[in-house]
C-alpha cells in the first residue's frame, strides 16, 4: 500500500529531527568541555581585558566605522551622480572607479594606501597608518555605496524630476532636494547593511599598523591573546562584534519589510 504524501512528508521531518538532535548529542558527548573553558572561556583572562576592550577596542572600532562610512556616502553620492551623468567622460571615471575598489580587496586597497601610495607619489595620509588604514577602508565603501546610491536615484519615479522641473528647480536642486531624500528612504537597509560590513572589515586596519590606543577589536584580541597564550580575548571580540551587528542586521530586516508594506 502506497504510503500518503502527507505520512512520507511527517516521517521526513522526524527523520530530521531525530538527526538534529542525534548531532546535537554527540558534539555534547563528544566535547571536552573542561579543557573549552579553560582555552576559549577562561574568566580570569577575560577580567584581565577590562575596561580596556570596550573603553578602546570596542570605541576605536566604532569609530573608525562611523568615520569610514560618513566619507564612503559622501564619495558615493558624488560617483553616483557622476555616473549617471549625460557627460561621458564623468561617467567613464566614476565606472573605473567603483569597478576598481569593487574588484581590489579591501586588504589590497588599505595596504597599497598606507605603504604603495608613499612610495610612488611620496604622500602620506595624515593620521598615520590608522588614516591611511581609513582612507583605505572609505575608498572601498565609496565605490559600494555609489551603485547602492545610483539604484536608489533611479528607482525614484522621474515623475518627480518631471514636477519639480515644471516648478521652475534647477537640476541641482532638483537632485539634492526632491531625489536624493526619497533614494535614501529606499536604500536604507542595504546602506545598513554596508556599515555592518565596514564595521567587520575595519579588523583589515592591523596591516597599516596601530599604536596601543588606537588598536580596533581584532587587533586588540589578537594581541592579548598572545601575551595571555589564550583565546579568551577572541571570543570575547567575537561576543562584542554580534552585540553589534545582530541589532543592525535586524533593524535593517525590518526596515526592509515595513518599506515593501508601504510600496
Amino acid at each position: 500500500m502506497a504510503v500518503k504524501r502527507t505520512t512520507r512528508s511527517k516521517l521526513y521531518r522526524g527523520t530530521m529531527y531525530v538527526l538534529f538532535i542525534g548531532i546535537i548529542v554527540w558534539i555534547g558527548l563528544s566535547t571536552n568541555w573542561p579543557r573549552l573553558a579553560q582555552q576559549f572561556f577562561n574568566l580570569e583572562v577575560a577580567a584581565q581585558q577590562f575596561p580596556q576592550i570596550l573603553t578602546i577596542a570596542l570605541v576605536n572600532t566604532l569609530l573608525f566605522t562611523v568615520i569610514a562610512f560618513a566619507g564612503g556616502a559622501l564619495l558615493g553620492i558624488l560617483f553616483a551622480m557622476m555616473k549617471l551623468s549625460s557627460i561621458g567622460p564623468y561617467r567613464w571615471f566614476a565606472t573605473a572607479w567603483i569597478e576598481l575598489f569593487r574588484g581590489l580587496p579591501a586588504l589590497l586597497t588599505i595596504f597599497a594606501v598606507a605603504f604603495m601610495l608613499p612610495i610612488a607619489l611620496n604622500v602620506r595620509v595624515p593620521g598615520g597608518p590608522v588614516g591611511a588604514g581609513l582612507v583605505g577602508l572609505i575608498l572601498v565603501a565609496s565605490a559600494y555605496m555609489a551603485e547602492v546610491i545610483r539604484a536608489g536615484i533611479q528607482a525614484v519615479p522621474k515623475g518627480q524630476t518631471e514636477a519639480s522641473r515644471s516648478l521652475g528647480m534647477s537640476p541641482l536642486k532638483t537632485m539634492f532636494w526632491i531625489i536624493l531624500p526619497q533614494g535614501f528612504r529606499i536604500i536604507i537597509p542595504p546602506l545598513t547593511n554596508e556599515f555592518v560590513l565596514l564595521l567587520k572589515d575595519t579588523s583589515l586596519l592591523f596591516i597599516a599598523g596601530s599604536t596601543v590606543f588606537t588598536k580596533e577589536l581584532t587587533t586588540f584580541a589578537r594581541d592579548a591573546s598572545t601575551t595571555t597564550a589564550n583565546a579568551t580575548p577572541l571570543v570575547m571580540a567575537a561576543m562584542l562584534y554580534l552585540v553589534v551587528t545582530i541589532p543592525l542586521t535586524r533593524a535593517a530586516a525590518w526596515m526592509e519589510r515595513r518599506l515593501a508594506k508601504q510600496r
